[in-house]
């Protein structure tokens, strides 16, 4: 039985507290994940709180790239998720633990979809 798409619940822990606020910074990192991950993006939205943090997603073909900063805590948490075969969410991790300046983490993967429609 093979998933319709794999799905990463990320958290990055130490992260760069200025990276982590700074909303042109998270956007443009995200793009650069969502290509490194092998997705189209079709549209995008993201936020800057006062006094601090950045929420944003990436809407992509293969389903969505999604952050939610806490400079503060130099926290990020991140939720991957592409569809298809010629996707690789890891890779989008691994763009993004290394552009947060992350130095621990804790990643889940959960397989979506197995089963439907069988």
């Amino acid at each position: 039985m093979q998933a319709l798409g794999r799905h990463l619940l990320v958290d990055l822990y130490g992260c760069n507290r200025e990276r982590l606020d700074d909303p042109d910074y998270i956007t443009a990192e995200l793009q650069a994940a969502a290509q490194a991950a092998g997705t189209r993006v079709l549209g995008s939205a993201f936020h800057r709180f006062s006094p601090g943090g950045v929420t944003g997603v990436l809407i992509v073909q293969e389903s969505h790239l999604a952050v939610h900063t806490w400079p503060e805590r130099g926290y990020a948490a991140l939720d991957l998720f592409t569809c298809g075969h010629q996707t690789d969410p890891w890779a989008a991790y691994q763009r993004l633990r290394c552009a947060f300046g992350a130095t621990q983490d804790n990643v889940v993967e959960v397989s979506r979809g197995l089963g439907a429609g069988e």
